[in-house]
């Protein structure tokens, strides 16, 4: 038996372990959940290490300390941008403040790496988020003679499509203004919004269940062509 095979006999019963669950919950369905946590944990750890910390950190670190060593301490050690540098220990040093919250009196500690990996993150995202959301979406709200025009690259269909754009952002930014009542005019833009929030909606939800369904064909498809050989 070639080790093919024996894969493919792994896949099937580790894929009907998963699948027993729509039975009932059972030893098989909880053993190839854990399997699966901790192999996706052993992965995320080993990868980390070997793609992040030890190029990035520990081997730049010791260069330091070997160079330091041979050729005495100097600025360029010190130098954040340089391949060779000291201070790269002190992410190090701070991530590892994430092990205070096992040691009793020390909790308080793990809220500085939590508070700087936040703010890092959060100021890092927040300008690409305009960037690649809010702006592209408020250039295509705009609508413009050039929508219209064939000359310039439009065509009447697409002027009609700017215009229910913005149609639709305008109904929705009504509907979530919670500042005034819903009345009149008001009103009419609340009821537009809500209809395209719900296709919004729809087509997300339409999205996931279409994307959770190719992946149940692709585990059948695996149990009864590679496995079974019962279609080709």
């Amino acid at each position: 038996m070639s080790a093919e095979v024996v894969w493919v006999w792994v896949g099937a019963f580790l894929t009907l372990c998963i699948l027993s669950f729509l039975y009932r919950d059972n030893p098989f369905y909880r053993f190839g959940e854990h399997l699966f946590v901790g192999v996706s944990n052993g992965y995320f750890v080993a990868f980390m290490f070997h793609r992040v910390i030890r190029p990035v950190m520990l081997e730049p670190f010791w260069g330091a300390v070997q160079t330091a060593g041979q050729s005495g301490l100097s600025w360029e050690l010190f130098n954040p941008i340089a391949p060779q540098n000291f201070l790269l220990i002190i992410p190090g040093l701070v991530g590892c403040l994430y092990f205070t919250r096992f040691i009793p009196g020390t909790q308080w500690m793990v809220r500085i790496p939590i508070g700087i990996f936040m703010g890092y993150y959060t100021g890092l995202s927040v300008p690409a988020y305009f960037e690649g959301t809010v702006f592209p979406q408020m250039r295509g709200t705009l609508v413009t003679q050039s929508d219209f025009s064939a000359a310039a690259g439009g065509s009447s269909i697409d002027g009609i499509w700017a215009l229910l754009v913005l149609v639709g952002v305008l109904g929705t930014l009504s509907y979530f203004f919670f500042s005034r009542e819903h009345k009149g005019i008001w009103k009419v833009g609340a009821k537009t919004g809500i209809v395209f929030v719900m296709v919004g909606f729809g087509a997300s939800f339409g999205f996931t269940v279409m994307a959770r369904v190719s992946l149940a064909i692709g585990r059948f498809l695996f149990l009864l062509r590679d496995w079974l050989g019962v279609i080709s």
